[in-house]
């Protein structure tokens, strides 16, 4: 690896801003270069589109009350552990 090349773990920090095509040109383009290498972080990228699409797709009425009540409140511990 060169000190030009991502890490997994910088691709993975990074994901949020190339799906918001918020990646400066030469940042985009270490992303997919680093794609285009690793299998698992392809993968990983793919099923981050595949969740968005999903989870876009829903509307309140289709997500029980309970799984709402339920993710509402890992929201709320994960805010409140300082991540």
């Amino acid at each position: 690896m060169t000190d030009n090349e991502l890490t997994c773990k910088e691709l993975v920090e990074l994901v949020t801003d190339y799906f918001e095509n918020a990646l400066p040109e030469a940042e985009r383009a270490r992303f997919e270069a680093h794609l285009a290498m690793c299998d698992g972080c392809d993968t990983y990228v793919q099923q981050m589109r595949e969740t968005i699409a999903l989870v876009g797709a829903l509307r309140e009425d289709d997500v029980p009350l309970d799984a709402q009540e339920s993710l509402l409140q890992v929201f709320r511990d994960w805010r409140g552990s300082g991540f």
